[in-house]
């Protein structure tokens, strides 16, 4: 276990701990964040398995890629911050420890532009104003940065000017989107875009490889960590050359090219449409030949793989907090695969469906906790699986 490397005050200097929530492991320090993060994945998955110490960060702060903040009017004044824990109420943030430090500079800047141009934020209760989210991705190998700007209306007043005066005070932005989100919805963005400067993407640097990474598709927030995560998890699923491999739930397929280095074969099967058409892009930017991807439901390709007599070596999932569905786990055992690999963010969930594995056969081989998000309770497991 990599243990804190800075000063122990330096765990207590959020002045939004307590107004935000989070990082709720805030006033810990980073040695015994890890210590609870470590328990926590015993009590859940020991039973299993010993879990192997935990693997955290050497420098736990800004780790954060991707930053939205929230836009908002609060006596009179335009505020942007976070939404506070579990309400709808925006905590005004400038600066937070676990956020890209450009990312927070280029909010504030948007922030003082909507006053200087007369724009108004959002009203989520009047439904009113321009301005609801701003969303930025920014590559910490490559240098890109994306600012997706969400707004309730498609039309932009001074928007070349508002452009210019954005791009002068932060000319390292690559690309600028505009998308309109006109719902009564919790959802931060909206079905229509326009790409307002650039390409309308930003892309990244991972290992040997290189992801381009669009507004709506899923990318893993902690670049560092995700290079530790997929590492471990291809050590699990310990390719020869020979392998055909499924990746459920693949995202931008970043794992699933990953693999393809050591397989035969890999299949990719995710449910968003922008997420496989980056996959299949990335593909194309990494020239892999030996791996195509599906827009599908995963447990609905699990069932009708299952019904079709398909042959996978290995599967690697990684299912969004609520886990695998009882369809797919089901399916998953009627393939019959060698080896499992089990990506989660949610150990919780993951236990549950390693009790439906093991008691169909399986047994798991190792565990692996990874520390992806300092500061606060969530924890990321690898589980090995094999018959």
């Amino acid at each position: 276990m990599i243990k804190k490397t800075v000063k122990e005050s330096d765990f207590l200097k959020c002045p939004h701990r307590k107004k935000c929530g989070g990082c709720q492991l805030q006033n810990m320090p980073y040695d015994r964040q890890l210590s609870f993060k470590q328990v926590k994945a015993i009590k859940l998955l020991g039973r299993y398995h010993h879990v192997c110490e935990i693997i955290g960060m050497e420098k736990p702060y800004h780790y954060r890629n991707k930053v939205q903040a929230a836009f908002g009017e609060r006596r009179g004044q335009i505020i942007s911050g976070v939404y506070q824990s579990s309400t709808h109420n925006i905590v005004p943030v400038d600066s937070c420890l676990i956020e890209d430090i450009k990312a927070d500079e280029i909010i504030v800047t948007i922030r003082k532009l909507l006053k200087s141009f007369k724009l108004r934020a959002f009203d989520d209760v009047s439904m009113k104003g321009f301005l609801r989210h701003v969303l930025i991705k920014r590559g910490f190998s490559s240098g890109e940065i994306m600012v997706v700007l969400v707004t309730a209306v498609m039309d932009f007043p001074k928007q070349s000017q508002f452009l210019n005066a954005l791009l002068s005070r932060h000319p390292e932005i690559t690309t600028i989107v505009q998308n309109v989100n006109n719902k009564r919805t919790s959802l931060v963005l909206g079905e229509q875009s326009r790409v307002l400067y650039g390409s309308g993407y930003i892309e990244e640097n991972l290992c040997d490889f290189r992801f381009r990474i669009s507004p709506k598709a899923f990318y893993q927030i902690n670049p560092t960590q995700t290079e530790v995560l997929y590492k471990k998890a291809i050590e699990y699923a310990e390719l020869g050359g020979n392998e055909t491999v499924l990746d459920a739930y693949c995202g931008t397929g970043t794992i699933g090219i990953f693999a393809s280095k050591n397989a035969k074969r890999v299949i990719g099967v995710e449910l968003n449409p922008d997420a496989i058409r980056d996959a299949k892009t990335n593909a194309e930017l990494n020239d892999v030949k030996n791996i195509d991807f599906v827009c599908a439901d995963a447990g609905e390709f699990m069932v009708e793989a299952a019904n079709g007599g398909a042959k996978y070596d290995v599967v690697i999932m990684d299912p969004p907090r609520a886990g695998a569905s009882l369809q797919f786990l089901r399916s998953l055992v009627t393939l019959s695969p060698e080896k499992i690999v089990y990506i989660s963010c949610n150990p919780e969930t993951q236990a549950r469906d390693l009790s439906f594995l093991t008691r169909k056969g399986y047994k798991v081989r190792r565990i692996q906790p990874v520390d992806m998000f300092p500061h606060t309770e969530h924890v990321e497991t690898v589980v090995k699986l094999s018959k």
